[in-house]
């Protein structure tokens, strides 16, 4: 090959590679501008719910308030400069009129599932006047974290994890990983805090629940783990218990099914806790997202809880910087344009989404909507940034 046939080559190979990069780029923006319209549309419905003494739905559940707040109050459409309307304010003051003594902020029960939403919210607002709450909030959860069997030791399949509280007398992998991203997200605060110093979650006690639910022999201490080729690297509900349910293996043992959302919320507790890539639990977890990616159903859940799983999705994902997902035949998955365009193609007329499956609440449109602008929010946020 000749000199100038190189060099030919070469500023082929540029404009080729530089037209790719533009049609990408170009890509990338035409869904920012549909994602931020669906985003406007989806927060005008959920500002036209909210009860006139404030809160959303209900008064004896403040996560849905804190799911909705946390939504509008992220509205990339909107400055960040700019105030938040009044009656979004109001819904603030409702949120925190629900804090309690001990530092948390729910109604009547599902007082960890309420406090980390709340967190979550006031965090959005970024109003220094929400500190102290915040931090209270905070030592609320991390005084939820078990220790029931010897102490200091995680000697119990539920050391470590966080629950529900109150009389639901176990961790598990749903309430856990959203009080590690609220405590987590607050870090920094409580370093930081003028009130005196502030407890801090035994990360490495939260690592190990959190270990211990997943499919994986090799970092999972309990006879129920398993390395099947269909479920190792996923997570369940909770050590030895499944929503999937258990799956016969060729040899005649059983399996605890991994499942779509669970999964997601294992891998972003991994990724809080401070673990890299190369960890065989986050490796192992990404490994079987990729093989098990779907966007019509929760896998191993069909439509149960199908968008809460989609926003476990966004910000697991989102969280550990993953820019494709690697698929079993050796492909790069670009997930934020699967879902977004998943999430966009579903929208209602009104702005809303909803799911026709009722478990876990999902047929309630303020509920779903919150978590479908919530997890557009999060991709919007991730898109790469133009070179």
């Amino acid at each position: 090959m000749t000199t100038f046939s190189k060099s030919f080559l070469c500023v082929g190979l540029i404009i080729t590679t530089s037209l790719s990069l533009a049609t990408a780029n170009q890509a990338d923006l035409s869904l920012k501008l549909e994602i931020l319209r669906a985003i406007q549309k989806g927060n005008q419905y959920l500002a036209s719910q909210q009860n006139e003494e404030g809160f959303w739905v209900e008064a004896r559940t403040p996560a849905l308030s804190a799911l909705a707040l946390t939504s509008i109050a992220r509205d990339p459409n909107r400055a960040p400069e700019t105030p938040l309307p009044a009656e979004i304010e109001k819904g603030y003051q409702w949120l925190l009129s629900n804090q309690k003594d001990d530092g948390g902020i729910y109604g009547k029960g599902l007082a960890t599932y309420s406090t980390s939403t709340a967190i979550m919210a006031l965090l959005a607002r970024e109003n220094k006047a929400d500190v102290p709450q915040i931090l209270k909030g905070r030592a609320f959860l991390v005084n939820q974290q078990t220790d029931w069997g010897n102490r200091g030791e995680t000697d119990n399949k539920y050391d470590g994890g966080i629950g529900y509280g109150g009389t639901y007398a176990h961790s598990d992998l749903s309430n856990t990983h959203l009080a590690i991203e609220a405590i987590k997200q607050s870090q920094q605060l409580a370093k930081d805090s003028e009130f005196g110093k502030q407890p801090e979650l035994n990360w490495e006690a939260a690592l190990k629940f959190v270990s211990r639910s997943q499919n994986l022999k090799k970092t999972n201490d309990q006879e129920w783990a398993s390395d099947d080729e269909e479920n190792k690297g996923g997570f369940v509900y909770f050590p030895g218990n499944s929503k999937a349910g258990e799956q016969d293996l060729p040899n005649g043992q059983k399996a605890l099914r991994s499942y779509g959302s669970m999964s997601y919320a294992g891998l972003l507790s991994l990724i809080y806790a401070d673990l890299g890539e190369d960890d065989p639990r986050v490796n192992s977890v990404v490994t079987w997202l990729g093989k098990n990616f779907s966007l019509e159903e929760n896998p191993g859940m069909g439509q149960q809880g199908l968008y809460y799983y989609y926003q476990a999705m966004a910000k697991a994902l989102t969280a550990a910087g993953i820019e494709n997902l690697p698929r079993p035949d050796g492909s790069q998955l670009n997930w934020r344009h699967a879902l977004g365009t998943k999430l966009l193609s579903s929208q209602r007329e009104d702005g809303s989404w909803v799911n026709e499956n009722s478990r876990w609440w999902e047929n309630d449109p303020v509920l779903v909507t919150s978590y479908v602008v919530m997890s557009l929010e999060h991709l919007y946020e991730s898109f790469p940034e133009d070179k």
